[in-house]
Parts: C-alpha cells; structure tokens; sequence
C-alpha cells in the first residue's frame, strides 16, 4: 500500500514538474517579448521606473507574512486523514488573512507616494508618476483577493492546475500589453491590461477550486484547538522572520540602485534581472513541483529514506543551477547586446558577480524546500533578520565605492555568512537528526568541482570572438557541451548520479508510454 501511495506521489511530482515547466517557459517567452517591446518602444525612464516600483510593491508583500507556507505546512497532516473540517478552518483563517493583508498593502503603499521622489536619485522625465503608481499598487492588492484556495490546491499535490491557469493568463496579459504598446504607446493602458488580467486569473483559480472541493462553500464556524492555533501562529511568527530577510536580500537592490547610482541604472538591472529571473523560474518550478511531495514524505517515510531523497535533490540542484550560472554568465551579454542594444549592457564584472549570486542562491533551493516542507520555520528564524541586517549594511557600504557591482557583492556575502550553512545545520540538527559534516564536505568539494568547470567553460568560450549573433550562437554551444560533459567526468562514479541516471531512465521509459499510449 505505502508502495503504491509512493508511485502515486512520484507520479503526480512529474506531472507536476513537466506542466510546470513547459507553461512557465511559453509564459517565460511572452515576457521576453513584451519587455523587448517595452524598451524598444518606451524610454529608459519607464524601463527604470517599473523596477523602481516593482520592488517597492514586493517590500509591502512583507504583510503577508510568509503564511501562506505556514498554512501549507499545516494542510499536509489533514489531508494525508482526508479531515475535511479540519481543511475548511485552516481555509478560512488563510481567507481572513489575505483580506487584512490586502487592506494593510493598500494602506501602506497609499503612504509612500509623499516619499517617492526621495526613492529616485534622479527622477525621469515621466508624466502621470503617481497614476503610475496607483496602477501598479491596485495590480498588487488584487492578487491578494480570491487566490489563497490555490494553496488548497498545490497542497493536494495538483500545482499543475495553479500553474497553467498563473501563465495562461500572463501569456495572455503579455499580448495584450504588446498590441497596445504597439498601436498606442500607452504606459497606463499596458498597465490596466496587466490588472484586469491579474483579477481575471484570481476569479478563474477561486471557482476551479470550489469546483474541485466543493466544501470550500460551505459554512465553516468551528475553530482551531487552541494548541494547534498556537503552532500556526509560531510557524508565521518565525515566518515573518524569513520574509523579513527574503525582501531584503532579494528586492532592494533596485531601490539601492536607483537612489544611489540613478533610477536609468536601475533600468539596465531590471533587464538583467528579467532574464536571470526568468532562468530561476524555470529551475525553480522544476523543484517546487516535488514541494508537496516532500511534506507527504516527512510525514509517511523514515528519516533515511528522507534523507536519501534530500543528498538527491541536492546533487541534481547544484549542477542544475551550476551550470545555468555558467550560461547565464557567458551569454548575457551577447544577448542584452542583442535584445535591448548596447545601451544597456553592465561591465562583465557586474555580470560575473550577478551569475555567482544566481548559483549559491540555487544550490541552497533543495534545502529551503525540504526546511519549509517539513515545518523548520522557527528553529533559525534570527538567521533571516541577521542576513538582512548583513545585507543591507555590506551593500550600502560597498555601493558607495564600487558602485552597482557593491550591492549584489553585499547579497553575496550575506549569504555566505549566514543561509548557505545555517540552514543546511537546521535541518540535519532537527529533522535527519545527525552530524551535518559529511555534507559540508560534500559542499565544499562540489564548490570547487563547479568552479573548475566555470574556468574551463570560460576559456573554451574567449576562444572565438566576432559580433554578438554569431558570438552568442558559439556560446551557446560551449555552454551546452563543455559544463555536463566536465561535470559528468566528475561524478560519473558517485552514487548521486548512478541514482540520476536511472530516474533520468525511468522518465524516458515513461514519456515514451505516454507518446505510444
């Protein structure tokens, strides 16, 4: 039976991770588009302005908490016993909490338009700055209403389902705002388009999940034990921590930028950031496909079985997202040079330092995963506020003598000092219950192992230098071939990618079922 329940898992984490991947990589393409049309079409103020404003409204998403991951954890148990009423309370409080936080972001965000100008070292020459705003803070505050039942849904492992209705509509949202772009060159009417499509994807998401479970729309006025309120209210507490460090380690680098380099600087980022954000997403899906599954796991399967399955994930996450750093670090350029114009390119320094940060940040996926799935949000919630106090004050430290390349060296070192080891202790500490030394080591020797590959990859790449077409198209190449083939070298005696090997297998074997079928 456990067998069985196993494959079941395994089975929906595949369907899971293809869906996703395959819908976030079409809507992945859409953006790419619009923003080419974006910058070609609009002046570097606008380009400059949307990253400003993006992540003043991703620092307000502070008020959520991070509950929404404290009330996943907390879906897991009741629906492995298939407890339907105790689903419709935890539902009901996560309602109840998406509408103060949607009042709370409207408030605040309302607050900060006397301070804007403060935000903005030098203020573009941009009309209807504060109908501007507006529209992007009511984009914010509507995707707080109606979307917390897709958490009900990614819980019962059907992510697949949230994930093509999140793209659909971007993709669709991504033609819309091209066609006006194109026709009318408007910023405001490309951002109503971005609204309407925002609570279009809500409502579309809140009745696809009242249709799956029906007793959503039932009356529900019970409450939590005491003891279990308790719990959740602990988990979001050390949550808050969490969010808290998450928004300033990854959202104020282009408040950073703008206010203290300019606000066109911050423009050039946001190109940078779309790309490398997008490559993140794409990886990123990959991995939260099995989020679910890993939570079912903790609670259903031995430690070592647990155990297993985490030195796995995380041997497949470094050389994924090792590799990708490579890539990302060798074609960027070629690729802004081409997509956006030579106006926008950072020094290849700025890039350098970019791609490492992409890299760790993206090695230590599989370890949050497995930290928020198995509900360690308290025991290192201090590293959250310490890595964002270290953040905040090693880049405005360093931006001030090296410029941009000083704020993402800061998020750099904070890391280092603090998420990249502390959580990985935490979850051997309290979860596997064993000495993490083994796999420290582990680290470290995979560190050096990529950084080898990152040399060598580069060499092969300076080899040939023409213009940004045929360079990127060289690169590419490179970047496909030489990082696997090296990294395989490497490993290919390890039991990590023995294991790798045959799931790779298992898949092929499965795909080619379901294309004969």
């Amino acid at each position: 039976m456990r067998k069985l329940e196993q494959k079941t898992r395994t089975e929906y984490s595949v369907m899971n991770t293809s869906v996703a991947i395959v819908a976030r990589m079409s809507a992945i393409l859409m953006g790419f588009l619009t923003r080419v049309v974006f910058t070609r079409v609009l002046s570097e103020g606008y380009v400059g302005i949307n990253g400003l404003f993006t992540d003043i409204l991703n620092i307000l998403s502070l008020s959520e908490l991070g509950v929404g991951t404290a009330i996943t954890y907390a879906l897991y148990g009741p629906i492995a016993r298939k407890d339907i009423k105790r689903q419709q309370i935890l539902m009901r409080m996560f309602r109840s909490f998406y509408r103060v936080t949607a009042v709370i972001v409207l408030v605040t965000g309302l607050a900060l338009i006397p301070f804007l100008d403060v935000l903005m070292k030098d203020r573009p020459d941009v009309d209807h700055l504060i109908l501007i705003y507006m529209l992007y803070l009511m984009n914010s505050v509507i995707s707080y209403l109606l979307i917390y039942k897709k958490t009900l849904v990614d819980a019962h492992q059907m992510n697949y389902l949230t994930v093509l209705n999140q793209n659909g509509f971007l993709i669709l949202q991504d033609i819309l705002q091209m066609i006006v772009l194109l026709v009318t060159k408007n910023f405001i009417l490309f951002l109503i388009m971005a609204v309407l499509c925002t609570f279009a994807a809500n409502v579309t998401m809140s009745r696809k999940a009242d249709q799956l479970f029906p007793y959503l729309r039932e009356s529900c006025k019970e409450k939590l034990p005491k003891e279990e309120r308790q719990d959740i209210i602990k988990n979001v507490m050390a949550m808050l921590m969490h969010k808290l460090g998450n928004i300033v380690v990854n959202n104020t680098d282009n408040l950073l930028i703008s206010g203290f380099v300019g606000v066109i600087t911050a423009g050039i980022y946001s190109n940078y950031y779309l790309i490398i954000g997008s490559v993140r997403q794409v990886l990123d899906q990959a991995f939260q496909g099995v989020a679910a599954s890993v939570g079912n796991l903790g609670i259903t399967e031995e430690k070592e079985k647990v155990h297993q399955v985490f030195l796995q994930l995380f041997f497949i996450g470094q050389w994924m997202y090792g590799v990708a750093g490579i890539c990302l670090f060798e074609m960027l350029n070629p690729f802004v040079e081409l997509a956006f114009g030579k106006k926008y390119l950072f020094p290849v320094e700025v890039v350098l330092v970019l791609c490492v940060n992409f890299a760790i940040n993206g090695a230590k996926k599989s370890v949050t995963i497995f930290k928020e799935s198995m509900g360690l949000f308290w025991n290192d919630r201090y590293k959250a506020i310490v890595e964002a106090v270290l953040n905040l004050g090693i880049s405005v430290a360093l931006v001030v003598r090296l410029g941009v390349t000083g704020v993402f060296l800061g998020t750099i070192f904070s890391m280092l000092l603090t998420s990249v080891w502390i959580e990985p202790y935490v979850i051997y500490k309290h979860s596997f219950e064993r000495s993490p030394a083994e796999f420290f080591l582990t680290y470290g020797k995979n560190l050096v192992v990529m950084g080898l590959v990152w040399l060598c990859t580069n060499y092969c790449c300076m080899i040939f230098r023409g213009g940004a077409f045929v360079n990127l198209i060289f690169r590419m190449c490179v970047c496909v071939v030489v990082p696997n083939v090296l990294l395989w070298l490497a490993y290919r005696r390890s039991e990590e990618w023995k294991r790798l090997f045959e799931l790779m297998k298992k898949i092929v074997i499965k795909v080619r079922g379901k294309i004969k079928g």
